[in-house]
């Protein structure tokens, strides 16, 4: 069942919907050694101390049906977790230079051995990574962890200083016996190095770009740890980044899992979704399954059209609806356009704020967390794609990522003096193909006649009135970050 837009409610309570039973360049990471610790036995203290999730800031949320029925069958199955995140936990190294990397292979080798000589100040130090979706979830009130591996260096205890600081919590994804093989350099906490030009152009690298196979290839199993924390989460959110961390069989014990226990697979394929289409079989393999069993799919439109080889980016989604065995949403972001969401019997459309952009690094991340609200606490499509482009816009109007994605209070002013970027011109022509759907809905900042045969028009205002009242009330709770 979808959302009708005719259908949309007072302020509060938000009206429910059912969730069906079981449904820019890339980004390279390397473990990089602190030159300055001596070697020691690699070992997280994650692994050493276990599972840290904090307390709970609210009361566990209303659930889908399905999970429901399954916490009625055990009730072990709780869910006291909103989001958790699949691995992609490392240190962001932001530094203007005055140009990008060269493109060569060599080149780039001989300019990140130079990066990588002496450490960098830690003001240039940012988390980074998953970390971004995980704050960006927690500064709108959500629970959330982080599962992944940090190692037992300045950059771990950096990671952990920060997440806690969020009130995020951490789970290890490694046990004390997976340390048995592999360099040290292997368990580090992953360092990626984001270089800005003068013309604010980013680029992305580290000295992984040159190594064979996922930095923690030596994890071949899910510990128990992190089978309760995915049993716990009510959302697991995986990207395609995961695949330089982990090996395919880990993640596709992951997503499998999380399907056994009913926690909803949130996917964002992102750059790497070309790449891993013509990768090893393997990774064909585990990336079809995640394509399938997800219950969400998050993706740019170049992302669609090159997994799908459909231009059109609501035929797309379509497609990928088609393919899937448990997709229920099929997101797709365009940027300063706005972003789709596609079911099988509709189709929300929602333009992006204006606003003045300074820094576009975090916005999807900040997106997905947003989407994760809407999805967990059950509001319209339309308002979840709304708040979804605010919290990604109000990001962008920040500089970096981190602990600088948009706070609780910038989304609030954002969406009391919204203005969005209209391109009547771009949608009809997107809108104007003969798709098998029941009805569109159109986010408009003005509506004069409501809806047409085909057609649901939705005032940005009366979207807003349905929001505020939730984001305020969990301003009021005085446990996010404002």
């Amino acid at each position: 069942m979808h959302h009708q837009a005719t259908t949309l409610k007072p302020p509060t309570p938000f009206p429910h919907h059912y969730h069906p039973s079981p449904p820019s360049p890339s980004r390279l990471l390397l473990p990089i050694s602190h030159p300055l610790q001596p070697n020691t036995r690699p070992c997280s203290p994650l692994s050493c101390r276990g599972i840290h999730i904090p307390a709970l800031k609210h009361p566990p949320h209303s659930l889908a049906s399905s999970n429901t029925v399954l916490q009625d069958r055990n009730p072990a199955a709780v869910k006291t977790i909103d989001v958790a995140t699949l691995g992609n936990l490392c240190v962001d190294i932001v530094l203007d230079v005055p140009e990008l990397p060269p493109p060569s292979r060599e080149a780039r080798k001989a300019y990140m051995e130079q990066l990588s000589a002496s450490p960098p100040d830690k003001k240039y130090w940012e988390a980074g990574g998953n970390c971004n979706v995980a704050i960006a979830a927690a500064r709108l009130g959500l629970n959330c962890v982080v599962i992944g591996h940090v190692g037992n260096e300045i950059y771990g205890k950096f990671l952990q200083d920060v997440l806690r600081d969020e009130g995020i919590g951490v789970v290890e994804m490694s046990e004390e016996t997976d340390f048995t093989t592999g360099s040290s350099g292997s368990y580090e906490t992953l360092l990626c190095w984001v270089l800005v030009d003068p013309l604010h152009r980013h680029g992305f690298c580290s000295r992984f770009d040159f190594s064979e196979g996922p930095a923690f290839s030596w994890m071949s199993k899910l510990s128990d740890q992190v089978k309760k924390a995915i049993k716990q989460s009510r959302i697991i959110f995986c990207n395609g980044y995961d695949f330089d961390e982990f090996s395919p069989n880990v993640l596709v014990s992951s997503v499998e899992y999380a399907v056994e226990v009913g926690t909803s697979v949130f996917f964002d394929p992102g750059p790497r979704g070309k790449s891993l289409l013509t990768g090893t079989p393997q990774e064909q393999k585990a990336l079809s399954h995640l394509l399938r069993m997800s219950d969400v799919l998050l993706l740019t439109s170049d992302e669609a059209a090159s997994l799908t080889g459909i231009g059109n980016p609501t035929l797309a989604g379509q497609e990928l609806l088609r393919r899937g065995v448990r997709t229920k949403w099929v997101i797709v972001k365009m940027g300063p356009k706005g972003s789709l969401l596609i079911t099988t019997s509709s189709v929300t459309c929602a333009p992006a704020f204006q606003v003045k952009v300074i820094d576009t690094v975090g916005c999807g991340d900040s997106f997905v967390a947003a989407v994760a609200f809407g999805f967990i606490h059950d509001i319209p499509l339309i308002s979840t794609l709304a708040i979804a482009n605010a919290v990604g816009a109000a990001t962008a109007m920040g500089s970096g990522a981190g602990r600088n994605v948009a706070t609780l209070k910038q989304v609030i002013e954002l969406i009391k003096a919204p203005n969005l970027n209209e391109d009547d011109e771009f949608w009809n022509k997107l809108l104007s193909e003969h798709f098998n759907i029941q009805e569109i809905t159109f986010l408009k900042k003005v509506v004069i006649n409501g809806s047409n045969n085909r057609m649901n028009l939705i005032a940005l205002q009366r979207v807003v009135s349905d929001l505020l009242p939730k984001l305020e009330s969990v301003q009021l709770e005085g446990n996010v970050s404002s």
